[in-house]
């Protein structure tokens, strides 16, 4: 049987590095894996780290900051040239830490209609999962989030893009897309749908290829018997990076609506933006900004 791939995407990632490897061997018993690394031209240690701790892993130079879609295409071509191919690929942030057994329990349940799989995930030292379902962008969400709150509004579906409901992670739940820090994703998923969207350079990209999975038949859903923690979060609190996550939302949704719906979306999100922004949320005020520039949904060179 072919290995299971598991793919890292790293951009100076040295310091979070030692974890994701030490927690792979009991993340991912049960399977015969390989690692392939897609290293963004990091300036750090992070290749010499691998070189060290992951001696078998297959590491990819991009040469230049290309962007998470990049990273993992570029890691897909490298597993796609092993003899016989892969049996299913693990997508995962290096800030994840996958628990006993996650990678096979997310891999068993795949199937012919489930192209993508996600675990439970959590911060450190809390014991709640996070809200990591997500509901597909509409202008009514949208509306909802920015009068009152999605994780408020994420109690009605039909106002909110989070899903808040406890239920929807206490068992097997299907969803538009979900949290990309750690996903499975079958070979005849990935076969069908291609490569990743390059075009986002980061945030997006897996709302993309869930949706997209979607339409060709591939759901994406929630196995909570798998479980990973996720030291992520830089994106609430770096202006940049929710200005970038922002932008990506409204581009997306340009994407698959017309203009005039377009617009609309566009102005409720910055109107959820603006009213934090008077808050004092710094990201939200830079968010916020950027929607009002010209131009500012043409997809431009990642940072």
């Amino acid at each position: 049987m072919s290995p299971v791939a598991v793919i890292a995407v790293t951009w100076n990632s040295a310091s979070v590095l030692p974890g994701f490897l030490a927690a792979l061997p009991e993340g991912m018993a049960g399977l015969d894996w390989r690692l392939v690394v897609a290293d963004n031209d990091s300036a750090d240690d992070t290749v010499e780290v691998f070189r060290s701790l992951a001696p078998d892993a297959t590491v990819v130079q991009t040469g230049r900051n290309a962007g998470y879609a990049a990273g993992v295409n570029a890691a897909l071509k490298a597993a796609g040239e092993w003899e016989g191919g892969y049996a299913a690929v693990l997508v995962c942030n290096p800030d994840i830490r996958m628990r006993q057994g996650c990678g096979k329990r997310l891999v068993d349940a795949l199937g012919a209609q489930v192209g993508i799989t996600v675990p439970l995930l959590y911060e450190e030292g809390r014991a709640a999962p996070l809200h990591s379902l997500r509901r597909e962008s509409s202008v009514p969400r949208a509306l909802g989030e920015a009068l009152i709150g999605n994780r408020r509004a994420g109690r009605f579906p039909g106002l909110s893009e989070l899903v808040t409901d406890p239920a929807a992670y206490a068992r097997p739940t299907r969803a538009d897309w979900a949290t990309g820090a750690l996903m499975a994703l079958s070979a005849d998923c990935l076969a069908a749908c291609g490569p990743w969207d390059e075009s986002f350079f980061l945030y997006s990209e897996e709302t993309e290829y869930c949706l997209r999975a979607r339409d060709l038949g591939y759901a994406t859903r929630l196995e909570p018997t798998a479980e990973a923690v996720h030291l992520g979060g830089e994106s609430r609190v770096s202006p940049r990076l929710w200005t970038l996550l922002t932008l990506n939302r409204v581009r997306l949704y340009g994407r698959r609506h017309g203009p005039g719906a377009t617009a609309c979306f566009r102005a409720a999100v910055f109107l959820r933006e603006a009213s934090r922004a008077a808050l004092g949320r710094r990201a939200s005020r830079a968010a916020a900004a950027a929607l009002l520039r010209p131009g500012a949904l043409r997809v431009t060179p990642g940072p």
